[in-house]
């Protein structure tokens, strides 16, 4: 496959690498905070950059694990932050492929509308399940936050993958 201009060859990703960053992702978002209308979902950003990165190794069982974790630490309807999880790794790795050959400025205007609809299908299932009121405009803040999020954490998670230049001038390539 020939890799798009610009791109770095990485090495390969370590499996604990991709847990820890997961469960701190998962340990940020149990900070007793308050849940507010407006924070980023990290374990969401997290899933979707994994997803779209390593789909072999994170995939809809850990989305919907990773799921079940907030909703019985928020003491929300059980299931409920799972199906969006799910739903949004989904659309990650649909669309992985096409995602991957832009930078990752571009990548986080694309990712902004499966943002949106995974916090609308939270709202929608709060709202349903008759445990929650309509947020106002402070509702379209956490997308927009997961968005501009994204190129820093791509750049920090990518980091430890990053191969160094090659030195040996008797090397062809």
């Amino acid at each position: 496959m020939i890799m798009p201009k610009g791109q770095q060859l990485l090495l390969p990703v370590s499996p604990a690498f991709i847990w820890a960053s997961l469960l701190a992702a998962l340990a940020l978002n149990m900070l007793p905070l308050g849940r507010v209308v407006w924070t980023p979902d990290w374990v969401m950003v997290l899933l979707v950059f994994w997803g779209m990165h390593q789909p072999q190794r994170v995939g809809l069982g850990v989305a919907f694990a990773m799921g079940l974790c907030i909703d019985v630490n928020q003491s929300a309807l059980l299931g409920q932050h799972a199906l969006v999880y799910c739903g949004l790794m989904f659309g990650a790795q649909y669309t992985h492929r096409r995602l991957l050959w832009f930078g990752p400025l571009l990548q986080a205007l694309q990712l902004l509308p499966l943002f949106f609809a995974a916090h609308a299908v939270e709202l929608a299932l709060r709202v349903v399940a008759g445990g929650g009121t309509l947020p106002g405009f402070e509702g379209l803040v956490a997308p927009l936050l997961e968005a501009a999020i994204w190129p820093l954490a791509s750049w920090i998670l990518l980091a430890p993958q990053r191969r160094p230049p090659d030195q040996d001038d008797n090397r062809p390539l």
